[in-house]
């Protein structure tokens, strides 16, 4: 079993902007990867002090401008609304910091290309949390595809289904345009499934089919919406494969239910988030479930899997290794292989662009491509003609 690192790093010092729930997931993280929660910034001195408070911080800034002034702050974490978090970013790396910066990365392409150029040019750590890649079994799946266990790849099949904007009357910042951009439900979960299909199949998302839906066209408080509660996408992947997508936010029963399907010619693999600690496999011998059991689980599942089988290990725990992994990269360690980087923030920005555009138009989109890094693994691919793959 993976025990953790006991070699010396320093502790990072991290500053956490915003003060909502996912401050809450990052802070219990930072603890856990060993760093020391410095101070918080919100968007008022109040809400700072209370956000403070609540998240057991040392501090509270009067604003983003005195945690970003603040030599003893090594690492700065944006939980704020998405609108804003290329600004935010990009004044974190200005500034020294590596960041963690919460999805989606921007909601414009030109800024997400800008800003993952900035971190290399100031040769920063910058990460974005797709952490369901994290979870072991997920990582499972990846190591059976990219071992050629699947086959030739064929076919993905996924969602991300949620129920509260028809449970929970409730309203917030993601009903501003401002701060939402032009996506709301896939910019918010779409991205998480967008990076999952290309993290497990190795393969990259090169053009969409899109169409989208706004049902309810206000918020609980009354403010017109104009983006999507609902997303449905035929894709193509860069090896030939297609498959199909829905993203949805009005789907009673569903809590957080993304999953994803990879079939291939010799096998098929399923991973669902609800209930991560098996995948379900299929071959010509039958289909199965394969336990998060370290005895049966590639090195670097086995790595994530930090409890014994039977003992459920869910979202806080990836959270927790993305945020150890982000900061063990910081300190210059070689990244490990499903840290995501502004690297794939850009590309689920692109991808979310992609989206919007096909659904606006009625047509197949390409997708800008932004080059894997040199460790991606290149899954076996099917030969297609003229878009449709063939065995």
């Amino acid at each position: 079993m993976w025990t953790a690192d006991t070699s010396p790093r320093p502790a990072p010092r991290a500053g956490i902007i915003g003060g909502g729930f996912i401050a809450a997931v990052h802070a219990r993280a930072v603890r856990a990867a060993g760093g020391a929660l410095h101070g918080v910034a919100s968007s008022s001195p109040e809400r700072a002090r209370t956000a403070a408070r609540d998240l057991g911080a040392a501090r509270a800034y009067a604003s983003v401008d005195d945690l970003l002034a603040d030599d003893d702050v090594t690492v700065v974490h944006v939980c704020s609304p998405n609108g804003t978090h290329a600004g935010y970013a990009e004044a974190a790396l200005e500034a020294g910091k590596h960041v963690i910066c919460e999805k989606p990365l921007t909601v414009d392409p030109d800024q997400g290309a800008a800003l993952l150029a900035l971190a290399a040019a100031r040769g920063l750590t910058a990460t974005v949390p797709f952490v369901y890649r994290y979870h072991p079994m997920a990582v499972e799946a990846r190591a059976r595809a990219a071992a050629g266990g699947l086959g030739a790849l064929v076919g993905v099949r996924g969602a991300y289904l949620q129920e509260w904007r028809l449970a929970y009357d409730e309203d917030g910042w993601w009903s501003l345009p401002a701060a939402t951009g032009p996506s709301r439900a896939f910019g918010d979960i779409g991205s998480h499934l967008g990076d999952l299909v290309e993290f497990v199949s190795g393969r990259r998302i090169t053009r969409v089919n899109a169409v989208t839906r706004t049902v309810h066209d206000r918020s609980p408080q009354g403010r017109p919406l104009t983006t999507e509660d609902l997303a449905a996408l035929v894709v193509e992947l860069d090896g030939g494969a297609i498959g199909s997508l829905m993203v949805s936010q009005m789907a009673f029963g569903r809590k957080n239910h993304l999953f994803l399907e990879v079939s291939g010619t010799d096998a098929n693999v399923l991973f669902e988030q609800e209930n991560p600690n098996a995948l379900w496999y299929a071959d010509k011998t039958g289909e199965r479930r394969v336990p998060r059991d370290t005895p049966h689980l590639s090195a670097e599942a086995a790595r994530l899997s930090i409890l014994p089988a039977g003992h459920p290990m869910g979202y806080q725990d990836a959270f927790n290794a993305f945020v150890r992994d982000s900061y063990d990269a910081a300190a210059g360690a070689p990244p490990r292989p499903e840290l995501p980087t502004f690297r794939d923030g850009l590309a689920m920005v692109r991808l979310t662009a992609a989206v919007v555009a096909s659904a606006a138009s009625g047509t197949w989109t390409d997708i800008a491509e932004t080059p894997p890094a040199p460790t991606t693994p290149q899954h076996p691919a099917v030969q297609h003609t003229e878009g449709a793959p063939t065995p």
